[in-house]
């Protein structure tokens, strides 16, 4: 299946059209001729099967014939906040890997010892969308902005929460304290840790310190290892 993104569709749409790079895609590359069907989501659950009227490739036009809900594949809602890394094709591999395995909303957060502090997000946001019509998922993680480490604990978290930090001081294992359907937020920090000011007041605020393991790990290949544990607590 060929899965098109387009985020202003809902349920009371009945015509769309395509802006000129989507519609030079379709027409030119992919060869769609009028009478041909798009599958089309929005990334809000929902699938859409649209006819094209209008096949040209400055202004594509299709309408929609038929709306069919998607809920999400899993059950469980997870919240990942990630150190940006130095080198920003390592976090687009995050979010892309994240994407296709099943996550719900992704957050920068700018530590003590984060290399990059500055995270543009629309680069991201497409790689997000890439991989979320790749993988053939009909819900979009939420990419927040980002927020500095002490901004991002100043909310009402629910669910269980969790920072992974490196230090030697007593943690739980994450496959052992996680529970199926639950709704969890893990916080991972950057290649040179959280400091340790940043895991005693998360541990002050009720943040479960947690270890993924006894290999010490780069900020991605942790955040996409505790994506991946939350979805196989939830197979």
């Amino acid at each position: 299946m060929q899965l098109f993104f387009n985020s202003d569709i809902s349920k009371e749409t009945k015509q769309i059209t395509f802006d000129k790079i989507e519609s030079k895609h379709i027409v030119r590359v992919l060869r769609k001729k009028e009478g041909d069907i798009l599958k089309i989501t929005n990334g809000k659950g929902f699938l859409f099967d649209a006819e094209i009227n209008f096949a040209n490739d400055k202004r594509c036009a299709a309408h929609i014939i038929k709306i069919e809900e998607k809920p999400k594949p899993w059950s469980y809602y997870l919240h990942i906040a990630i150190a940006p890394t130095k080198n920003n094709d390592r976090l687009a591999w995050f979010l892309e890997k994240a994407t296709e395995i099943g996550i719900d909303e992704i957050t920068p957060i700018i530590c003590t010892n984060s290399e990059r502090r500055v995270v543009k997000t629309e680069r991201l946001e497409k790689i997000v969308q890439s991989a979320m019509k790749q993988s053939l998922k009909f819900t979009l993680p939420k990419l927040n902005a980002p927020l500095k480490f002490n901004e991002f604990l100043n909310q009402d978290f629910k669910g269980k929460v969790c920072i992974a930090h490196c230090e030697n001081q007593p943690k739980n294992k994450l496959k052992e304290i996680l529970k199926p359907s639950e709704k969890t937020t893990i916080l991972i920090g950057p290649e040179g840790d959280f400091s340790t000011k940043e895991i005693e007041k998360a541990i002050a605020l009720n943040f479960t310190p947690i270890s993924l393991g006894e290999s010490r790990l780069r900020t991605e290949t942790a955040g996409l290892v505790a994506v991946n544990l939350v979805s196989f607590i939830n197979q």
